[in-house]
């Protein structure tokens, strides 16, 4: 194990990653737009500001020794002496050869003691109750005992709890929990077998969608529904499918379809064309947006206001 002094490890601290690529790496290096760069190697790592953000994996930090070892896999003296000149930088790692995750602990918030707060306001955003009630009883949906938050878990294959989105029931609170893992979004209808699945930026719009399902008379249990805790901004770069989509397909071999339902808006449009130049070689993708309103959730209130007016105007006749 090679020795490092105190040293040189506070002199390694003290070189952030742009300039050490700058130095030892220019290729490396892809301007994008101002200070922003991203990597060859991976395209959703970005450096900007004097810190780095390796957006597909939900992690960073601020200097060159936090890249090499988080993102290079180096042990810690093998990172401080390659900073600091000792030795020569090896080739990098070919970006197809799979780097194991460090384990995360998901920090799920505590349950209250029933979920009056959260089955109210889900509801009253037209989302069907008993769609709501088979969640909750799945674990899947909660109610946090402090805040009141509507808590939508995603889990692994083994059902172990992965990833949480937290959504306030008073206000515009939106959060993800501490440890969360982008590879687990919230699914509804997990269908080993399923040839299809629909995507959504919410488990708020995914669980409306089943809800237009159920209201149509089609079974909501059978269609697999994934959300991805939210797209990347316009303007992003290919290359890089969301954590959560390129988990569901590595483990669900059958799939052949992938369903749209991104938001009509700027930022959901161009991730919808980004995701279908991206995968359309491998898969029919379909761009499928709600018909009106901002997202599929407005789509279901606005269709529910709409029913209901209808039915005050045949009952007035």
């Amino acid at each position: 194990m090679p020795y490092v002094t105190t040293e040189e490890i506070q002199a390694a601290k003290r070189v952030d990653l742009l300039s050490y690529l700058q130095t030892q790496q220019p290729d490396e290096l892809v301007k994008l737009s101002g200070g922003t760069y991203c990597t060859k190697e991976h395209d959703s790592l970005k450096i900007s500001n004097g810190k780095w953000n390796w957006f597909s994996r939900g992690f960073g930090g601020t200097t060159a020794l936090d890249y090499l070892i988080k993102v290079q896999g180096y042990s810690f003296p093998e990172a401080v002496q390659t900073i600091l000149g000792s030795r020569a930088i090896p080739a990098p790692v070919s970006p197809h050869t799979p780097k194991a995750e460090p384990e995360r602990c998901l920090c799920l918030p505590e349950r209250n003691a029933n979920n009056e707060a959260v089955i109210r306001y889900l509801t009253g955003r037209g989302i069907d109750r008993d769609i709501l009630r088979h969640c909750m009883a799945q674990g899947q949906v909660y109610e946090s005992r402090k805040y009141h938050n509507a808590v939508f878990v995603g889990f692994d294959s083994s059902g172990t709890a992965r990833y949480a989105m937290l959504r306030g029931t008073y206000g515009d609170f939106k959060g993800e929990a501490g440890g969360s893992d982008k590879r687990f979004g919230f699914l509804l209808a997990n269908q080993a077998d399923a040839s299809a699945v629909h995507l959504f930026e919410s488990p708020i719009d995914a669980l409306s969608y089943a809800t237009l399902l159920k209201m149509t008379g089609r079974d909501w249990q059978y269609t697999p529904l994934l959300s991805l805790g939210g797209v990347f901004k316009k303007g992003k770069e290919k290359g890089t499918v969301p954590a959560a989509l390129e988990s569901y397909l590595s483990s669900h071999a059958g799939t052949r379809s992938i369903l749209l339902h991104l938001d009509n808006d700027d930022t959901g449009r161009g991730a919808a064309a980004l995701l279908q130049e991206e995968l359309s070689a491998r898969y029919q993708v379909v761009d499928s947006p709600a018909p009106f309103g901002k997202d599929v959730n407005e789509y279901l209130t606005q269709r529910i206001a709409r029913q209901i007016q209808k039915k005050r105007e045949v009952a007035v006749r």
